[in-house]
């Protein structure tokens, strides 16, 4: 059995007869029968007063002039509907360097893989990989930079890696005495704040600070916390200008422009992602391989206990060696699932992985991430030494959650200090 997905990632905006608008519902592609799926997403427009801080040109534009300035970005950095490095180009700014993260400054390397330093073949500027040889600029790198700007959309979510960018890039300003400009973005899961806080023991490159798995910020606030916590390197502390979003809250029902990196390819997976993320330290393919990543996973061993299927495939940029590549995978369908309930119960889902691991006929394989090939242990992702051994054991949800505390709590008092946003 062959299993053929083609995606579509498209949104209709309508008003209604008195002039109320109607919600976003957005298109998912299609499934197994061929019929177009459409997501429980339903978000409301942004109000009229909503722009993001890079939309806000009149307010730092003034504090580029005349300047050579360092851009760290990727394809989620835009200004309208045009590149950021583009349209400030158009504008006279002096763009010396450019900083690419993780997938690389056009956003085409899959997850995981080192990009290198290059030229950007349509501005002719140095591109200089942050995710490579080296994750934080070095002298040599900002020798000839005035000012650094940071634009780049995070997801809100630990081991989403651009917010080690972010540090990095904060320690390597602060060591060579340059400032670093912040132009702010919404965060699409800025109304959950849920998991356990990391132990400084599973510190790596998918997670660095004692945060939970959804930390409520902004990369702005983010910045804010790793300032004032004294969590840079050496205690530094960055000299940082934050253009934040007008007309924002954490709780908006925030629409990405930009699909962030190739595997969130829509809003679904981004929503989906502090939850179905954890797949990755398991013994299952959670929708690599396939146009849906993040919202399907399963595996050929899960053929008897499940209906769904779908067959992981080579996919240039996105996941070029999937996990069970060409086998037929069984599993759950997440992609119509109801994200509100998320939003309502402001809590990452970890029952589908204790079920999962529970209709597995190979218990003892399931966490073992050397058969797996993916990029990170369980206790790496979650941040703990004791989740792993919970599921094992039959540990209910609510006594899993229970454990998290009273770090979890501790930690939404202190983020209160950090808020630029309600």
């Amino acid at each position: 059995m062959r299993t053929t997905f083609s995606f579509l990632f498209t949104s209709l905006i309508a008003l209604s007869a008195c002039g109320q608008p109607k919600p976003i519902e957005q298109e998912l592609g299609q499934g197994l029968n061929g019929k177009t799926r459409k997501t429980a997403i339903r978000t409301m427009p942004l109000p009229s007063s909503f722009k993001t801080g890079a939309e806000q040109t009149e307010k730092y534009l003034p504090l580029l002039k005349g300047k050579r300035i360092g851009m760290v970005v990727n394809p989620t950095s835009v200004i309208g509907d045009q590149a950021s490095v583009d349209s400030l180009l158009k504008r006279g700014v002096t763009i010396q360097k450019i900083f690419g993260p993780e997938h690389g400054f056009r956003g085409n390397t899959s997850a995981g893989v080192s990009v290198k330093d290059d030229v950007d073949t349509k501005t002719g500027i140095k591109a200089i990989s942050l995710y490579g040889k080296h994750s934080t600029p070095t002298t040599e790198d900002l020798a000839d930079i005035d000012l650094m700007v940071f634009d780049i959309q995070d997801v809100g979510v630990r081991f989403y890696t651009y917010i080690n960018t972010l540090q990095h890039v904060m320690e390597a300003c602060a060591a060579n005495n340059k400032e670093l400009l912040i132009l702010d973005r919404p965060n699409p899961n800025g109304y959950l704040i849920d998991g356990p806080i990391l132990d400084p023991k599973f510190k790596s490159g998918i997670g660095i600070q004692p945060i939970p798995i959804a930390h409520g910020l902004t990369v702005g606030e983010y910045a804010q916390m790793l300032n004032g916590e004294g969590w840079l390197k050496d205690k530094v502390k960055c000299k940082i200008t934050i253009i934040k979003n007008a007309g924002y809250n954490h709780d908006m029902e925030y629409t990405l422009p930009v699909k962030p990196s190739p595997n969130l390819n829509t809003q679904q997976a981004i929503m989906l992602y502090p939850s179905t993320c954890l797949f990755e330290g398991t013994y299952l393919n959670h929708g690599r391989g396939t146009m849906f990543p993040f919202t399907i996973v399963g595996a050929p061993y899960l053929k008897d206990k499940f209906e769904f299927s779908f067959t992981p495939k080579s996919i240039k940029g996105m996941s070029e060696t999937p996990l069970f590549q060409d086998q037929v995978c069984y599993g759950l369908d997440l992609r119509q699932y109801d994200v509100t309930a998320l939003r309502k119960s402001k809590q990452v889902n970890i029952s589908w992985l204790i079920e999962l691991y529970n209709a597995s006929p190979k218990k003892e394989d399931f966490f073992n991430t050397k058969l797996s090939k993916e990029m990170g242990t369980i206790e790496r992702l979650v941040g703990v030494a004791d989740f792993r051994q919970q599921v094992i054991d039959g540990k209910s949800e609510k006594e899993i959650r229970a454990s998290w505390e009273p770090g979890l709590s501790a930690y939404k008092t202190m983020r209160k200090k950090y808020l630029i946003y309600d």
